[in-house]
């Protein structure tokens, strides 16, 4: 007699595959991590295999584990689409939206619009993920989000975009910092100090990076962190200057030693999007997302 499967069990499976530990993934999927492992050893005692090696730095697939892992994940987001599809056919807009977005976009305006959001539609769930830009992307690609946020990029047919916030780049800097006193600051001047990294291989790292080769000159950060709260806190210890998206400087709590200035180069100017792949129409709630999160009036 062929055993029964339990879906709520593989969909648990790819959440720890996913996340590469069990404890992550009870946190992601609100259960806890005791009651996740019981699921997962049935689901191996349904397959009579074992599908994951424990071990304290988290969980590898077995052989059994990564076939079940590359079909489950397909059965499992067709799954999950076809329930978001079905909430979204009552009268009340209910249900989940994956929301990915990059560190710019939480750290600024997205905060605020979503709580705007959550008032207007309660029994709509926002998953939110962060992400790098390009990640960002790739999950709305894959179809493992419903929408994204990041900055402005270059997308494959079959996505669409909308503006959500600009967020141009500032120079953070001490008091008594040599360019206190200027109105605004060019890379180049930038360069000619010591300067803090954020995210490492990130989206902003990445284009202070290429600037830095076009003009003949090298970006070779003191240290890099990974938030920007971080970064004030090294120009805090007068480590070096930093380049910080206008999103960011919320994160220095208004200190008075530090001073913010616009990065006066054309590439600074940066705006970030909302990406979704196109599809006619959206699920109702994330169009109602989308809706809230846009900016209508540039």
């Amino acid at each position: 007699m062929t055993k029964r499967i339990d879906s709520y069990n593989v969909h648990l499976f790819v959440a720890v595959a996913r996340a590469g530990s069990i404890v992550r993934a009870a946190t992601e999927e609100n259960i806890a991590a005791s009651a996740l492992s019981r699921r997962l050893a049935d689901l191996e005692r349904t397959f009579g295999t074992a599908l994951l090696v424990r071990s304290p730095r988290g969980v590898t697939l077995t052989d059994a584990g990564r076939l079940l892992f590359e079909q489950g994940a397909r059965i499992d987001d067709e799954l999950q689409g076809l329930v978001r599809l079905i909430q979204s056919q009552g009268d009340e807009l209910a249900g989940t939206v994956r929301l990915y977005a990059n560190m710019s976009s939480v750290v600024g305006a997205l905060p605020e619009r979503l709580r705007r959001f959550k008032k207007a539609y309660p029994s709509v769930r926002v998953a939110l993920h962060e992400a790098d830009t390009k990640d960002v992307i790739r999950a709305c690609l894959d179809d493992r989000a419903d929408l994204g946020i990041g900055v402005q990029s270059d997308v494959p047919p079959g996505m669409d975009t909308w503006v959500f916030a600009t967020d141009p780049l500032q120079v953070v800097f001490p008091v008594d910092h040599p360019l206190a006193g200027e109105t605004s600051v060019t890379y180049s001047q930038v360069l000619h100090y010591p300067v803090i990294g954020v995210h490492q291989g990130g989206a902003l790292d990445r284009l202070l990076h290429d600037r830095a080769a076009a003009i003949h000159q090298h970006f070779v950060p003191e240290v890099t962190v990974n938030s920007f709260d971080a970064v004030h806190r090294m120009v805090e210890a007068g480590l070096g200057i930093a380049v910080v998206p206008l999103s960011a400087i919320p994160a220095a709590g208004g200190k008075p030693f530090f001073i913010h200035c616009p990065l006066a180069e054309p590439w600074a100017e940066r705006t970030l999007m909302l990406y979704a792949l196109r599809r006619h129409p959206q699920p109702r709630a994330v169009q109602a997302l989308i809706e809230v999160l846009e900016i209508t009036d540039t």
